[in-house]
């Protein structure tokens, strides 16, 4: 049994906020209140003045496996996750072979049941993330996969996606959706606007992201799905989604740490390890994000986490993957630019970074309550940090060498710790 002791216990399902006790009994909360006999415990952790929450959940992250693990793997990207305080996180299915066939989906969740924290796995929406020929949706259900993307690349064929959202309506599980136009693309990675024009580099409009988003929540409307825009970025899209949301749509939209801290500026000093897919945009389109977060527009933040290797990122603008990490960082993030910042109470940020992300994927998780996994992270918000060393394979942030607001201090899932500071 391990005892925590002292800490300010929230749990945003419920809404409890209290300095108190949690024992945890092999993998579930045992009970949350005070205890005055600390006989008998296998571990106390003293939590004071350290919030003590749901473990995290990232419903949007590359592990690179199988095939790409010279960037990031399993293992270290669960490590990753674990110092992040994630005891949950959802794989992107674009690997190498793609996460398109029952074989690949199994051979990763078998693997992942050795790992610290709980790694799902999405099925790619589309053979070969081809856009061509659908995958066998009952068959990757069936197996195992916990909803569908072609995160990555955007869905072109309008008839095919209407029938994935149909179909992935009618196994009740989520579709999520990379929304970016290549017509509106000239080079991606960069918004289009003062600084592409400054560095000479074509860039990606925001057009790319917004024609894609209202076609697909007209489409979501129309079909019923639970459909998931990922990184949104524009403001424009923010105001879409508002829409969608307000006419009845089961549209949610996940915010990326880096498009609600950076704008495009940041590529003038952080270079290659600025740019990403969708680009970061404006202030106007950070603040954008923002309101969002604030008026449940938005109700998920993810981190889109996109290991790279060193050399990878050191090929320029022109020739460099796009993409940045963001596990070990994510919290940190939105303690200081959403909670100290004004625009989200503690609790708020911590609903979108738990209970709301397992809604989305249906999952018994979020909540840190009596009988409920013992999935649970313990941080300090007042703690600075330089950010040094990664447990991730991959050093590719913006952030690395930055200091930070907000230290996790413990990772426990299923009651036993992944991650000790």
């Amino acid at each position: 049994m391990i005892l925590i002791k002292n800490g300010r216990v929230m749990d945003p399902q419920s809404g409890f906020d209290q300095v108190t006790d949690v024992i945890i009994k092999d993998d579930k909360v045992a009970s949350i209140g005070d205890v005055k006999d600390e006989s008998g415990f296998d571990q106390m952790i003293d939590a004071t003045d350290m919030i003590v929450a749901p473990g995290l959940i990232d419903v949007h992250v590359h592990f690179r496996d199988p095939g790409l693990t010279y960037k990031e793997d399993i293992c270290t990207g669960s490590a990753a996750a674990a110092a992040g305080g994630f005891t949950t996180v959802v794989c992107m299915a674009n690997t190498a072979p793609t996460v398109d066939s029952v074989e690949t989906l199994t051979d990763l969740l078998e693997r992942a049941k050795a790992l610290p924290i709980k790694m799902l796995q999405a099925s790619a929406v589309s053979k070969g993330l081809k856009g061509e020929e659908l995958v066998d949706f009952d068959a990757m259900k069936a197996a195992g996969a916990a909803g569908f993307t072609d995160d990555g690349i955007p869905l072109m064929d309008l008839n095919m996606l209407k029938t994935a959202m149909e179909k992935a309506k009618e196994l009740d599980l989520p579709i999520s959706l990379h929304e970016e136009d290549p017509a509106f693309i000239k080079a991606p990675g960069v918004n289009m606007g003062k600084v592409s024009e400054a560095l000479g580099y074509g860039g990606a409009s925001h057009l790319a992201e917004d024609v894609m988003v209202a076609r697909d929540i007209m489409v979501a409307m129309e079909t019923g799905a639970t459909v998931d825009i990922q990184h949104i970025s524009s403001g424009a899209s923010v105001d879409l989604v508002r829409f969608a949301r307000e006419h009845g749509a089961d549209v949610v939209a996940e915010a990326s740490p880096h498009h609600f801290s950076l704008t495009e500026e940041a590529v003038l000093e952080y270079g290659t390890n600025a740019r990403m897919n969708p680009p970061l945009r404006t202030e106007a389109d950070r603040m954008k994000i923002i309101e969002g977060l604030k008026d449940d527009v938005i109700t998920i933040i993810a981190t889109d986490h996109a290991p790279h290797s060193t050399e990878e990122k050191a090929r320029g603008l022109e020739k460099a993957p796009s993409g940045i990490i963001g596990l070990e960082t994510s919290l940190a993030l939105g303690n200081m630019n959403l909670v100290d910042a004004g625009h989200l109470s503690m609790m708020k940020l911590l609903e979108k970074m738990t209970i709301n992300p397992a809604k989305l994927y249906r999952l018994d998780a979020g909540t840190l309550q009596e009988g409920k996994a013992a999935d649970i992270v313990i941080f300090d918000p007042e703690e600075e940090w330089v950010v040094k060393e990664f447990k991730s394979k991959a050093s590719n942030s913006p952030f690395a060498g930055e200091t930070l607001k907000g230290k996790v201090k413990y990772t426990i899932c299923d009651g036993k710790i992944a991650y000790q500071e």
